[in-house]
């Protein structure tokens, strides 16, 4: 069938609308800290659903089922890894971020080491990794969807990014949550009807899948174990242990997470949106994997040869263009853009947020609510116009494997950062000394390990427990080395605090 007219409708309907439905919940009269942090009233759930949809992009949407129609479910168990930062951010993290009421994820950083200069450095970091990601976001898919739909790469580019710049600008992070809140329900729609018309594709339904899991070695292969004694190769433990760091270090470090925490300061509300976006994620990637397992049915067991040649990333894309019926084609098709809009949307607006809080109010006195507002706008669009560039470029040149390596080095950045935050909570003795020197010796580590002597033997799932583990032990140790705490630790900062916190929650916004 194909991409058909009446699929393009469906995709320029969708995208018309999101467009006017982010124009439309904006509120241009927001200034200041309620253009970064929002006014209040955004619920939970809606919250919760935006971080989900954030941490989701289509590049996921995509290479799920890819990974589950060409191998096992073994990446399955990444997922698992929120079991482990999800209890670990809800009991040591977020009680002290809320206490605090912290404007950013960096603010934390200011107030417990007394620098502003840490701040900076740190959000710095941070732009560098989610301008790189932002770029990649838009170029991958667009190839992916330019071949299969026929519309040129360098459109598909454009669209993505003028619609979330056009709504990230205008409206704040209010706006961003809402049209992520939207963008983030079609996504899982479009995961579970996708499945539901490949189960009605494969004879025998359901029952041939979960043949190919429990009978045929789908699941796990013999090869892939689920403890190695070398905890740094690849194994079904470390992948759950190594991946659950690393979403911690996503949740309590990279400010486009952090962001939707800094909306209130109800402990209640942070629990549910923590353990919501942990159901919908394990289950939308399950829907993911089920796909993969039974497009391996359809195309590999059933129907050998009529697949011959796609590529696993694009198997499923495939299976939307040419096996959904006409309109869900272009449904399907809009919740990869979906995933795609809501990832570069909170991109954008997460950006400019740290750009100017922390960045630019930390080292300009006396700036006015109106200007911190306009310059967030200004940094959105010029973000936003400079990754569209950055992206297109990479379609006209064909510098793919570049940009996958830029990509992977910075994907190295949250463990770095995690560390220095989890330094800062856990020991009352790190100082401002410790929290650089830990910085600067995590970031040599993993640099020495993937791109200098490029050790193959390491996972790329321990990333995060090494840098993690070299920030603490550098950092503690020179921070004694430097004779601890150069001053009184900050009240409510680390987690030797979280007892009184609990005990008078006098502060807490109620919900």
């Amino acid at each position: 069938m194909g991409f058909t007219l009446i699929d393009m409708v469906v995709l320029v309907v969708y995208l018309g609308a999101v467009l006017l439905a982010g124009i439309f919940l904006s509120n241009k009269e927001m200034q200041g800290k309620e253009f970064f942090k929002g006014d209040g009233s955004i619920p939970w759930y809606v919250t919760s659903v935006s971080i989900f949809a954030t941490l989701l992009s289509p590049i996921s949407f995509m290479t799920l089922a890819g990974n589950a129609y060409e191998g096992t479910w073994i990446l399955w168990f990444t997922q698992l890894g929120m079991v482990v930062a999800i209890p670990l951010a809800i009991k040591f993290f977020l009680p002290i971020y809320a206490r605090l009421d912290i404007d950013t994820a960096y603010d934390y950083l200011q107030i417990r080491f007394g620098s502003k200069v840490l701040r900076a450095i740190s959000a710095v970091f941070f732009i560098i990794y989610q301008v790189g990601r932002m770029s990649i976001i838009m170029y991958l898919p667009s190839i992916a969807l330019a071949g299969l739909t026929g519309i040129n790469v360098n459109i598909l580019i454009i669209l993505m990014g003028v619609i979330a710049i056009i709504y990230s600008y205008t409206g704040g992070i209010k706006s961003v949550l809402w049209t992520d809140f939207i963008q983030g329900s079609v996504l899982i729609f479009g995961a579970v009807v996708g499945l539901i018309f490949l189960i009605y594709y494969i004879d025998g339904g359901f029952a041939p899948i979960m043949d190919e899991l429990v009978n045929n070695g789908k699941f796990l292969a013999e090869n892939e174990p689920i403890f190695d004694p070398n905890i740094f190769k690849d194994s079904v433990f470390l992948m759950i242990i190594g991946a659950g760091f690393n979403t911690l270090s996503s949740y309590i470090s990279s400010q486009d997470i952090v962001q939707r925490f800094t909306t209130t300061q109800s402990v209640k509300k942070l629990n549910k949106m923590m353990f919501t976006n942990g159901i919908l994620s394990l289950a939308t990637a399950t829907f993911f994997y089920l796909t993969g397992t039974g497009l391996y049915v359809l195309y590999k067991v059933q129907n050998p040869g009529l697949a011959e040649g796609v590529p696993q990333d694009e198997i499923f894309t495939y299976f939307i263009t040419n096996g959904m019926p006409v309109g869900l084609t272009g449904i399907l098709i809009a919740a990869i853009f979906a995933a795609a809009q809501s990832t570069l949307s909170t991109g954008l607006n997460s950006v400019a947020t740290s750009w100017t809080l922390d960045i630019q109010d930390v080292f300009s006195e006396g700036m006015t609510d109106d200007k911190r507002t306009q310059i967030a706008r200004y940094i959105s669009l010029g973000v936003g116009v400079f990754s569209i560039v950055v992206s297109v470029l990479m379609a006209s040149t064909g510098i793919e494997s570049a940009y996958v390596w830029f990509n992977g080095f910075m994907g190295l950045v949250l463990g770095v950062l995690g560390g220095t935050f989890i330094l800062g909570l856990f020991f009352k003795k790190a100082n401002l000394y410790g929290a650089y020197a830990g910085m600067a010796m995590s970031s040599l580590v993993m640099i020495a390990i993937r791109y200098i002597f490029v050790i193959d033997s390491i996972s790329v799932w321990a990333n995060s427990l090494i840098s993690i583990a070299v920030s603490i032990v550098v950092g503690y140790i020179v921070s004694v080395l430097t004779g601890g705490s150069a001053k009184e630790t900050p009240a409510n900062t680390t987690v030797y605090d979280i007892p009184e916190i609990k005990r008078d929650m006098s502060w807490e916004v109620r919900s």
